[in-house]
């Protein structure tokens, strides 16, 4: 309906109000600031990717390599912040953190208001016939529904979602797609669909495993990581800007690599499993600095996470902007956005894998600390031996997208 550079502009808006909100120390302004992030980030996240897409055309070699550059650029943003954000929550007082991540969604906005002409070719607003107005009524109407039934059970049945979670979350994604592939889709779109379907159970494995950063990889480098540099401990959370220096490190060297390589460059599927592959050699790593924890107040150099970071920052750009490059290669043009949603959904079931992982984190225990990691390198390396099995079946279904 907006078109996808209204949908950005207007989801970088709802953000920057939700952490304004969160800035306000109050309970109700913490869950109004957490929605508006939700929402703002629905309308911003896949839309920008989707505007990215749109500036190649489908068989251009340049994709995968503009996504990278893309990339890049995003992670600019995350390497600074956690060192201005971290530094003001941990230190001073965690809502002036808040507050000042609005201060950089508010810049952002207006950097991409005044560059706004370099986009005037692509992203927008649809012209629809009023047979697709009543389709998207009809999604809407579903949409509606199945927020309302969400809101009901958060408000009325907050145990029923502690114990069946997974289960309403695999039940919902399972009656989508059963509405999508039935009612929604043309025959000749139903083959690309469905291979972003397969490499979105894939992206779970993946983002279940990368997302322990945010987490058990965290707990461990405020528990069992050296953290003093020139004589002074520095927050936690810095760690977190590590993978971000290593991705615009190298995200110019994977650009180069795959315009260099063009069409003899690695199918999808295969970037994918090296994706899956790194990550898991990345906390496999992890479990081998465990190792080296015998009790109590032990702590291990930083260059074991400064190894995992890199280790994950390849994996990444192996599967991540490939991803996005892909999803945007394979959707139909009517439906872009959504299907980057789609991609984009595989990111948060992936975090919430991540967070049941990591609620098995026990820092008194060697072996516990052991033990998961080992099962969280496990299981991507397996998924990534999986995918490339599968990968000439998935190619074929992929047709003429190279």
């Amino acid at each position: 309906l907006l078109g996808t550079r209204n949908a950005v502009l207007l989801g970088g808006i709802i953000i920057a109000l939700g952490h304004y909100s969160m800035a306000v120390p109050s309970i109700w302004t913490f869950y109004i600031g957490l929605t508006l992030i939700v929402i703002g980030t629905g309308l911003l996240k896949p839309n920008v990717s989707a505007i990215v897409g749109s500036l190649y055309s489908e068989n251009d070699e340049r994709r995968d390599a503009g996504f990278s550059i893309f990339y890049m650029g995003i992670n600019l943003g995350a390497f600074i912040a956690p060192l201005i954000c971290s530094y003001l929550g941990e230190r001073i007082d965690w809502h002036l953190g808040f507050g000042a991540a609005g201060v950089g969604m508010t810049l952002g906005l207006i950097q991409y208001w005044a560059g706004r002409g370099r986009l005037s070719h692509v992203g927008h607003a649809p012209i629809l016939s009023s047979d697709q107005w009543r389709k998207n009524a009809v999604t809407g109407a579903i949409l509606i529904g199945i927020i309302g039934g969400a809101v009901g059970l958060l408000y009325f049945g907050p145990e029923i979602i502690q114990k069946n979670r997974m289960w309403i979350m695999v039940t919902g994604i399972v009656f989508f797609l059963m509405w999508l592939f039935a009612f929604y889709l043309k025959p000749e779109e139903k083959k690309p669909v469905g291979v972003i379907v397969v490499l979105f159970f894939f992206s779970i494995v993946f983002w279940a495993c990368f997302e322990q950063a945010g987490s058990s990889f965290n707990l461990f480098a405020r528990d069992f990581t050296n953290r003093i540099a020139f004589g002074r401990e520095f927050p936690t959370g810095w760690y977190q800007s590590v993978n971000s220096i290593f991705l615009i490190a190298l995200a110019p060297i994977f650009s180069l690599l795959w315009l260099k390589m063009g069409r003899s460059q690695p199918s999808s599927p295969v970037k994918f499993s090296l994706g899956l592959l790194f990550v898991g050699l990345g906390a496999a790593l992890l479990a081998m600095a465990s190792t080296l924890i015998g009790g109590p107040g032990q702590v291990v150099g930083p260059w074991w996470l400064v190894g995992v970071y890199l280790f994950q920052t390849v994996g990444e750009l192996c599967l991540s902007p490939v991803g996005l490059s892909t999803t945007t290669k394979l959707a139909p043009s009517r439906l872009t956005g959504l299907m980057m949603g789609i991609w984009f959904l595989s990111i948060s079931f992936g975090n919430f894998a991540a967070g049941e992982a990591a609620g098995y984190f026990e820092g008194d225990s060697q072996q516990a600390l052991v033990g998961l990691f080992s099962k969280v390198a496990a299981v991507p390396i397996a998924a990534a031996l999986v995918l490339l099995a599968l990968t000439p079946f998935i190619k074929k279904m992929m047709g003429k997208v190279n």
